[in-house]
């Protein structure tokens, strides 16, 4: 038996539990954006600019913190061990399903975060709340933020739908 051999019998011993992990790590990325999208970025626009900016601040900090980059950058990191499986085991008829569902998370949720939101959350970091500048910015911010959440949050979704049909 070659390392080959023993590697690819350990994919398949994991392959399921690791499809569940995955899934549920994008259903919970999803959540939390969904939450986002529903209410909380609603309730910010509801305040004075630099009431809901200096929040906003606040949560960029806040949300680097080990519980929130494992639920977010774990279902990432378990989308490129399946890829491995995808792409060395074709022929399954779930592979169209998982190139979905990682195609999705690594794009639409972890790619959308890193080319629309953070850049955002960066340049709101970057204004005074109670500047004019500020003021400005946050319209701005609330739509587009917003809109680059709701994709997201879709994208999640989908991929945690497509890893659960991939079972």
């Amino acid at each position: 038996m070659t390392v080959l051999d023993i590697t690819m019998d350990a994919f398949h011993t994991w392959r399921s539990p690791l499809i569940l992990f995955t899934a549920i790590g994008c259903a919970l990325s999803s959540g939390i954006f969904f939450t986002f999208s529903s209410f909380v970025m609603q309730a910010l626009s509801q305040q004075p600019s630099a009431s809901g900016i200096s929040t906003m601040q606040s949560i960029n900090i806040t949300v680097i913190n080990p519980w929130f980059m494992a639920a977010f950058f774990l279902p990432g990191v378990a989308s490129l061990v399946l890829t491995a499986i995808v792409l060395k085991d074709w022929s399954q008829t779930s592979s169209i399903y998982l190139l979905a569902g990682i195609l999705l998370y690594l794009f639409g949720t972890i790619g959308v975060t890193i080319a629309g939101n953070i850049p955002l959350n960066e340049a709101l970091a970057a204004v005074q709340p109670n500047s004019i500048e500020g003021a400005t910015l946050w319209t701005k911010f609330l739509s587009e933020w917003t809109l680059w959440n709701h994709i997201r949050t879709v994208a999640g979704l989908l991929a945690a739908i497509s890893f659960v049909i991939a079972l």
